[in-house]
């Protein structure tokens, strides 16, 4: 039987009260696991990652963003999140985890970040690694490297162009028709970021591209990149691996790259995703022991 998630809102910058859940382990939990979500969706999408976590002993954490999920505004468009909305979203992610840690204090924190979240990781890392204990990107990449219109709107369908004989928009996402469908039927689903969102998280992008910036990370930080490699965000795993390798010349010192074969984008949602979670499981297991 699924757990109910505990409401656990916190307060953002501007008065916004940002959706937030905690799932709770039988007994006292033993670390704490953040999961921060990708663009065009919400955090309950991973209550099944939160609920293989928890029933491995972490209490999890997760947030909706700023103009998503139960965050989102009765009056206001999905997505839409305004000229310092990326700024203060990445901050989100380091309010979250304050909150986690104040709220379970001495415990290990491991987050666990997917594409615009992993996005939003990438630029809150350079200043704030030493609050994360080990760090999880998925479906990520070298996002200064993506070739992105930055006058429009992101129409997310744009990346379902390399999928052959598509069914939906979004097969994209996943080969699983049951996860394409659920998206669909999702109304907190399918939208992407507004031009002025989508500037600041580019611009962020390129800021901690440099050396310098990359390099602030604190070398001996557990990261783990996980990716399908069909998924189009990665560009045939050349963004990925430009991403690694950005952190290795930087000095980084324990990175995993792990590759799913036919996987596409979200990998939690694969037709494989008990292989991934028990393979993400192993390595978190590994390196907060």
């Amino acid at each position: 039987m699924s757990q109910q998630p505990t409401r656990v809102d916190f307060s953002s910058s501007g008065g916004l009260t940002v959706a937030a859940y905690r799932w709770d382990p039988q007994g006292a939990p033993r670390a704490i696991a953040q999961i921060v979500h990708g663009v065009g969706e919400h955090a309950l999408r991973y209550t099944p990652l939160a609920e293989v976590l928890a029933a491995r002993g972490f209490v999890v954490y997760a947030h909706d963003h700023r103009g998503h999920g139960a965050t989102l505004l009765d009056s206001q468009e999905p997505g839409v999140i305004g000229a310092d909305g990326w700024t203060e979203l990445v901050a989100d992610v380091g309010r979250m985890g304050r909150n986690a840690r104040t709220a379970n204090p001495g415990l290990k924190l491991v987050l666990i970040a997917h594409s615009l979240g992993s996005f939003a990781t990438q630029q809150f890392l350079p200043e704030h690694s030493a609050e994360f204990d080990a760090v999880a990107l998925s479906g990520t990449a070298a996002l200064d490297l993506l070739p992105l219109d930055l006058d429009a709107p992101v129409d997310l369908s744009m990346f379902n162009a390399g999928i052959p004989s598509p069914r939906t928009e979004f097969d994209w996402i996943s080969r699983d028709e049951a996860q394409v469908d659920a998206y669909l039927a999702d109304p907190l689903c399918g939208f992407g970021l507004d031009i002025a969102g989508m500037k600041g998280m580019v611009g962020g992008a390129v800021a901690v591209a440099a050396t310098e910036c990359v390099a602030s990370i604190r070398s001996d930080l557990p990261l783990y990149i996980a990716v399908g490699d069909k998924d189009p965000v990665n560009g045939d795993l050349a963004l990925v691996n430009a991403l690694v390798q950005r952190y290795e010349q930087a000095g980084l010192t324990d990175i995993t790259l792990k590759v799913w074969h036919g996987a596409r984008h979200e990998i939690f949602n694969e037709i494989n995703r008990d292989e991934v979670f028990a393979d993400l499981l192993a390595w978190i297991d590994r390196k907060l022991a």
